[in-house]
């Protein structure tokens, strides 16, 4: 690839849009699915002194002194990938025991209801608003909490869900703009101030499997995308930065869940795609899926479920062991 060739050429890669288009297939257990552009971002860099790529190398390295592998995810949903892994002798053992929320709720210790990952304080007042919407209704909003965006896509963004006429609850962080604060046009406001709700920061688990909510607008986050798998929600996905282009084209073009918009987004597209996720056709097959996907993600976590089996087959060998895992 371009890893290290740092010159015009080979820049260029990064922009061609056939050249991104072009299919990764040599990718053990990816074949068919990875287009150039899907593959996260640190990885579509000519920069060799790239922080995130000297960061993934020194944990590629750990694992070879690991116990176990670790992977929020299920066996259903990544087998090939899974697979390709399981596959490599240099490897310790793989332990899949996702979606880790989906556990989580099935244990009675109280102490565990106190864990978290936010790095925002969430309002649930939202829930309450939810309560007073109709079944599958509401578009959920959020695009996580490091990803930023432009004032310039904010109004594109605000406008696309004004003219789809469709009830939204959107997460603003306060640093959710570049250099400015996150302000709406106020014709906006008075436009949607009907059917619309805004929050600094939300219980998102208990948002995606509100009866309300009837699809996500997301960053294509991992931990968003599993939250809305478990859940049953399609998605449209607008990835930012990372591994979300990656999670975004198997939502879209594997799984069957999703639709990208494209990182220029314009409002004609948010509108467009907004009521395709809520009124059209393959909003409804999208959503079909979806319930799919939840049913195999529950199953993976119940009683006798590949990710409960190996949640135990997990501890026994940390107790039996005393090693380390990655």
């Amino acid at each position: 690839m371009c890893y290290g060739m740092k010159n015009s050429y080979y820049e260029s890669y990064l922009t061609n849009q056939g050249l991104l288009d072009t299919p990764m297939d040599w990718i053990t257990g990816m074949g068919g699915v990875i287009r150039f552009r899907d593959l996260p971002s640190f990885v579509r860099t000519t920069d060799p002194d790239d922080v995130m790529v000297d960061y993934i190398i020194g944990e590629l390295s750990k694992t070879e002194d690991a116990t176990a592998l670790i992977f929020n995810t299920f066996d259903d949903l990544e087998k090939d990938v899974l697979d390709a892994f399981r596959s490599q002798l240099s490897l310790p053992p793989i332990y899949t025991i996702g979606p880790l929320q989906l556990l989580q709720n099935q244990t009675s210790q109280s102490e565990l209801q106190s864990v978290g990952s936010n790095l925002w304080n969430e309002e649930p007042e939202c829930l309450k608003w939810l309560d007073t919407k109709e079944p599958n209704s509401v578009v959920y909003v959020n695009f996580g909490s490091i990803t930023v965006i432009t004032p310039q896509q904010m109004t594109e963004f605000a406008w696309g869900l004004a003219n789809s006429k469709h009830t939204f609850l959107w997460i603003i962080r306060p640093d959710l703009v570049v250099g400015d604060s996150a302000m709406l046009p106020a014709d906006f406001v008075e436009d949607t101030k009907d059917r619309s709700m805004y929050a600094s920061w939300c219980p998102q688990e208990d948002v995606l499997n509100h009866p309300s909510i009837g699809g996500f607008l997301t960053h294509s986050g991992w931990n968003s995308t599993l939250e809305s798998i478990s859940a049953g929600v399609s998605m449209i996905c607008w990835p930012f930065f990372a591994e979300q282009q990656t999670n975004c084209r198997y939502s879209c073009a594997h799984w069957g869940i999703g639709m990208e918009i494209d990182n220029n987004v314009k409002r004609d597209d948010v509108e467009k795609l907004v009521r395709e996720l809520m009124e059209g056709e393959k909003g409804k097959e999208m959503k079909m899926k979806a319930m799919e996907w939840k049913k195999r993600a529950e199953e993976s976590t119940s009683l006798g479920g590949s990710s409960h089996l190996n949640l135990d087959n997990l501890v026994e060998a940390l107790l039996s062991s005393g090693g380390t895992t990655a």
